[in-house]
Formats: C-alpha cells, sequence, structure tokens
C-alpha cells in the first residue's frame, strides 16, 4: 500500500493562449482596435508559452486597455520610418521590431508599445504567482523559460533594459520559491513521515501485546481503524518518497499478519477446544439419558451432581452449541428430578399419614404411665410392647418429626423400667449377698476405727480418723 499517485492537487493547469495572434504577412486593410482579440487570463506558462516570432511584418497586438501614460512612456523607446518600420533602443543601440505598413506612425508606435506592456504584463503575472502557495517549480520552470525566450530580443518598443532587469528580479524570486517550496515539501514529506510512522507504531505494539487474553474481536476492529487511518493518511497528504514509504508499508503489514496469524492459530485452538468440549458434552448426555429412568434415588442424584461437574469443567462448545446440548441435558436430569420429586411427594402423603398413626399410638402409650408397683409395671410392659410392635409395622414418618416422637415412645419406657429395675433390685438374692457382705465389712472397719480413734492421742491423726469413720457411717446408712 506504498504511495503509487501524487496525491498533491495540480492547479497548474490553464488553457494556453498566445498573446498575440500572427497577422498575414501584407496586411490588406488597416487594423482597427475593434479588430484585435480579447485574450483569457493564461497562467505565466501558458501566457508565455507561444512567443511570436521576430518579423519585419507588423502583428497586431492585444485590445488590452492600457493607460495613455503607460502607452507614452513605452513609445518613448522607439520611432517609426517612413515606410512604416518600428525600431526600439535596446541598450545602446537601436534595433528593428516589425514593420507595419498602410497605417500612421502614430499607430504602429502604440501598436509595439502595447506589445512592451503585454509581456511586461506576462512579468508581472508571474511576480504575483510567486506569491501564492499553490505555485509549483515546474511551473515557475516553464514560465521562466518561456519568458526568457521572449525577453531576449522582444519585438517591442518599451524600456528593453527595465523588462529583463524585471525579468532577471523574477529569475532570483523564482529560485528563492523553489528553494522554500523544496524546503516546505521537506518538511511535509517528514511531517507526513513522522505520522504514519505513528500509525505503523500503534500496530506494532497492538502486535507485541498478543497474548492469551487478548480481546480478539476489539483487536481486529483496532487494526481496522488503523488500516483506515493508513489509506486516509495516504489519500489527503504529500506523497512519501517510494523507498520510505515501502519500508513503513512493509512494517504496518507485518504487524497485521502477526496479527491475522495469531487470530487464526487462537481460532483453531478454541474450535478445538469446542469440538472437545462438545465430544464431553454429548458423552454426558447419553450417561444422563442412561440414569434418567433410574429410582435409586440417592444414589442417582449423586451421580447427577457429578455429571453437573463434569459439565462445568468440560468447557464451552460455542454458544449456539451449547444452549442445544444444554438442553438435552437438562431433558434428561429434569427427567429423573422430577419423577424423584414426585416419588417425593407421594412418600411425604404416606409419611404424614404415618405421623398420625403414631401419634394416635403415642397416646395410648402414655396412658400407661405412671405406674408404682411391680405388678402395674409388668402390666405396662406388656401393653407397651404390643404398641411398639404396630409402631415398627407403621413405617417411616417426616424426618423432622422422627425424633420428636421417638423420644415420647423411649420417655414411656424408660418410666415403666425404672420401675422394673427398683424391683429387680429388692428381689435379687445375688445383690442381697452382696450387701449384706460390703455391711459386715463396713461394721467391722467401724469397729476397727473406734479402736484406733481411743488409742490414738495426736488430734490432727485422731481427726482424720474420725473423718474416715464417718464417711464409712454413711455408706452403712445408704445400704440400710
Amino acid at each position: 500500500m506504498a504511495d503509487e499517485t501524487v496525491t498533491e492537487t495540480e492547479n497548474t493547469a490553464a488553457t494556453e493562449e498566445q498573446a498575440t495572434t500572427p497577422a498575414p504577412a501584407v496586411s490588406e486593410a488597416k487594423p482597427t482596435p475593434a479588430s484585435m482579440p480579447k485574450p483569457h487570463a493564461p497562467s505565466p506558462a501558458a501566457f508565455a508559452k507561444k512567443a511570436p516570432a521576430k518579423q519585419h511584418t507588423a502583428v497586431p497586438a492585444s485590445n488590452t486597455a492600457y493607460s495613455e501614460a503607460d502607452v507614452k512612456a513605452a513609445e518613448a523607446f522607439g520611432r517609426v520610418d517612413d515606410n512604416g518600420t518600428v525600431f526600439v533602443k535596446d541598450g545602446d543601440a537601436e534595433r528593428e521590431v516589425g514593420q507595419f505598413p498602410d497605417v500612421s506612425k502614430e499607430e504602429a508606435l502604440a501598436l509595439y508599445a502595447r506589445r512592451f506592456l503585454d509581456l511586461k504584463a506576462k512579468l508581472d503575472l508571474l511576480a504575483n504567482r510567486l506569491t501564492s502557495p499553490n505555485v509549483k517549480a515546474r511551473e515557475i520552470d516553464e514560465s521562466l523559460k518561456l519568458l526568457g525566450e521572449e525577453t531576449n530580443e522582444p519585438a517591442v518598443v518599451g524600456d528593453i533594459a527595465a523588462l529583463k532587469a524585471q525579468f532577471e528580479e523574477l529569475k532570483a524570486a523564482g529560485e528563492a520559491k523553489k528553494t522554500a517550496l523544496a524546503e516546505a515539501r521537506k518538511a511535509a514529506i517528514a511531517k507526513a513521515v513522522a505520522e504514519r510512522t505513528a500509525i505503523v507504531e500503534k500496530a506494532e505494539a497492538l502486535a507485541a501485546s498478543l497474548g492469551d487474553n487478548t480481546n480478539w474481536r476489539s483487536t481486529a476492529d483496532k487494526f481496522r481503524n488503523l488500516f483506515d487511518e493508513w489509506q486516509n493518511h495516504q489519500r489527503t497528504t504529500i506523497r512519501i518518497d517510494k523507498p520510505e514509504a515501502e519500508a513503513l508499508w512493509k512494517r504496518f503489514s507485518a504487524a497485521r499478519t502477526t496479527f491475522n496469524q495469531a487470530r487464526r492459530k487462537w481460532a483453531q485452538a478454541r474450535d478445538n477446544e469446542r469440538n472437545h468440549a462438545k465430544e464431553v458434552k454429548e458423552a454426558i448426555i447419553a450417561e444422563a439419558n442412561e440414569l434418567k429412568d433410574s429410582t435409586a434415588w440417592g444414589e442417582t442424584s449423586r451421580k447427577f451432581n457429578d455429571l453437573m461437574d463434569r459439565w462445568k469443567k468440560a468447557g464451552r462448545a460455542g454458544r449456539t452449541e451449547d444452549d442445544e446440548l444444554w438442553g438435552k441435558f437438562r431433558e434428561a436430569a429434569d427427567a429423573f428430578f422430577n419423577a424423584r420429586q414426585a416419588d417425593r411427594d407421594q412418600m411425604n402423603t404416606a409419611e404424614k399419614e404415618n405421623l398420625a398413626k403414631k401419634e394416635e399410638l403415642l397416646v395410648k402409650a402414655e396412658a400407661l404411665v405412671p405406674v408404682k408397683t411391680d405388678a402395674e409395671a409388668k402390666k405396662a410392659r406388656q401393653e407397651l410392647a404390643k404398641i411398639q410392635e404396630e409402631w415398627d409395622q407403621i413405617g417411616y414418618v417426616p424426618r423432622e418429626d422422627m425424633r420428636r416422637i421417638e423420644n415420647r415412645l423411649d420417655a414411656v419406657d424408660k418410666q415403666i423400667k425404672s420401675v422394673e429395675d427398683a424391683a429387680w433390685k429388692q428381689s435379687d438374692p445375688e445383690a442381697d449377698a452382696r450387701k449384706s457382705s460390703f455391711e459386715e465389712q463396713l461394721n467391722a472397719q467401724l469397729a476397727e476405727l473406734d479402736a484406733k480413734i481411743a488409742a490414738e492421742s495426736d488430734p490432727k491423726k485422731k481427726a482424720k480418723l474420725e473423718a474416715e469413720k464417718a464417711t464409712k457411717e454413711q455408706w452403712l446408712n445408704a445400704i440400710k
């Protein structure tokens, strides 16, 4: 995309018109001002494009309006002889510039004076043109070349020395203008190079920043904007020298190539990941379809939870694919969980009915207590056994009520058991034997302690023995 065409606006085109129109070698009729052509306003180069050759036959001048004073001032440098031949003073010499017979000397002299003023107007036009910012070096060279030919030995009447001096000044001014134009162009090119280099550096920075966290769509938009900026800069700024423009374009193109290659590599990796994710999810869906009709609610629920964890770890298969795959997985999962919920709903109804039945049994069980005697306890135990057997046959109750009702039934059982245990202790022969033996041991120990207390003279030791005796007496009272 290096610069191939000049983008500067050319303003040098102008209609080329001759300053004067050649006449026949011999004029049959006396020219009049009305018969002279009226020229357009050409550029200096076009105005000087075709200078008339030196000739001895007079040529009509343009009908440009000049002041009488200007015409007279020019006529002062020429003369016309009796044959109609016109001469001009050129330095210290006099030379013939043309011939205009069959008219008065005044008319012939005025004609060549106006030709002088026409030529001077061309010089003035170029002088004004040199002040324009749109003038080109080529236009200056062409204009100076043509005006140099016209001012060399012009067929005019006027101050030739002043005309040539003005031309020399224009030559110097033209060179100065070309130098200024060259410097301005050089500065413009440097500015354009700097601006385009900035575009290249932005592209290179983008290419260097590519990585795992790159937003590829956003970065592609940035590269697209930089390319548009490049094209707009190429269209609207001065043309950069071809080698430098090509070098910058190669850098910019290399940065874009780096991005495009990295994006293609990322896209390929993304597609591979998506294809793998799709395969994994399709396998998960197949497993889910095998499980959806299971009635092993707990185990299958755990398996579905495992499938969900695997689904999350599988990655993305693309928005469209993911939506479709997820719909299939949810269909299988919903079939299982809806069936489980329906079973739970049914179970909850049965459990509530069971709870009502067990609460009725609790009323009967709690009516068995309190009991005081062993006989009452035995009778209550028989009734409680019947209630417990019926209780076990009823089945499950809601989880939140299970502990509450079990605790109530256990409380009845404990009350009956406490009476049973007390009766058993009283009637247990082995317990009586153990009690009698322990009582004998305590009495013997107490007698021994009495003897020791009586014989002890140390108050501290005696107090310790008395405390030990008090403890054993408490034990003895407890078992009586």
